[in-house]
């Protein structure tokens, strides 16, 4: 019943992106797939869940009952499927949410946390200073007031470096990751690796097709035209610059400062 691939990430770190990637892959279309038509659309922290899979409804159920009736949902999901089901999740990794059972694998998505810091803040339409305290806070995390959210489920992220660990480091099941900045800069080598992971079988001209279908300038184009049903509603646009550098014009050095001391030991470790 191993069946479920989670695309894990911390937000703003590449997710998406892939999930455009694997969607034009799979599709293997003459034309660049719908943004709104992703692989994994059906997100984890969606509350569609819950009337798909019970009689329930979200309105019925206080946030705790909904949180404790998360790994059910995941567990009928992947009883019901014959091909792999490949599900978005930002939360952080916890042994009472994700079933190992249920689980064929993880890609995990890390980003450099000095250039996380500036999309998600324009992502929630926050300042640079409260982020940076956010992703240092090991009790984070989004859509926790029910009454503001209502369609997406309560998401411990924990803190930046809590999230990273709390995936890359458990042996329940495979995990790949992808650093956001390899999908940048060593494009090719970076999807194709996730794609042998994924135990996929395309060609070479496949694989380099559906990286150029899923490019950031086609995605920010589609936004433009068509809208993105996963934008922040506080935030002008989903896809803003796709960089890996802007943190150096735009940070300051206190600011740069502050995100390393909380982050120091996991950045080293993946090379920031």
């Amino acid at each position: 019943m191993k069946k479920i691939i989670w695309l894990a990430s911390y937000p703003k770190s590449g997710n998406t992106w892939f999930r455009a990637f694997l969607t034009n892959l799979l599709d293997d279309a003459d034309q660049p797939a719908d943004i709104n038509d992703l692989l994994g659309h059906i997100m984890a922290s969606s509350k569609d869940l819950i009337s798909r899979y019970t009689d329930l409804q979200s309105s019925d159920l206080t946030p705790e009952e909904m949180s404790n009736l998360r790994p059910e949902l995941y567990r009928r999901l992947a009883e019901e499927t014959v091909e792999p089901v490949y599900m978005k999740i930002h939360d952080a990794h916890g042994q009472d949410l994700i079933d190992p059972g249920i689980t064929k694998g993880v890609i995990y998505f890390i980003r450099n946390p000095l250039e996380v810091t500036l999309s998600f803040a324009h992502h929630k339409n926050q300042s640079i200073d409260r982020i940076i305290d956010f992703m240092a806070d090991d009790q984070a995390g989004m859509c926790m007031d029910n009454t503001r959210y209502e369609f997406q489920f309560a998401q411990q992220l924990l803190s930046w470096s809590d999230h990273v660990v709390s995936w890359v480091d458990n042996p329940d099941f495979p995990v790949h990751v992808i650093r956001y900045e390899d999908m940048v800069g060593d494009a090719f080598p970076t999807f194709s690796r996730a794609v042998d992971f994924l135990g996929l079988s395309y060609t070479e001209q496949q694989i380099r097709k559906a990286i150029e279908f899923s490019s950031f300038q086609i995605l920010r184009a589609q936004e433009q035209e068509k809208g993105f049903r996963e934008r922040s509603p506080v935030a002008r646009n989903f896809f803003r610059r796709g960089r890996t550098d802007s943190w150096k014009e735009i940070l300051s050095p206190a600011q740069r400062q502050r995100i390393i001391e909380h982050h120091r030991a996991v950045m080293e470790r993946f090379g920031y």
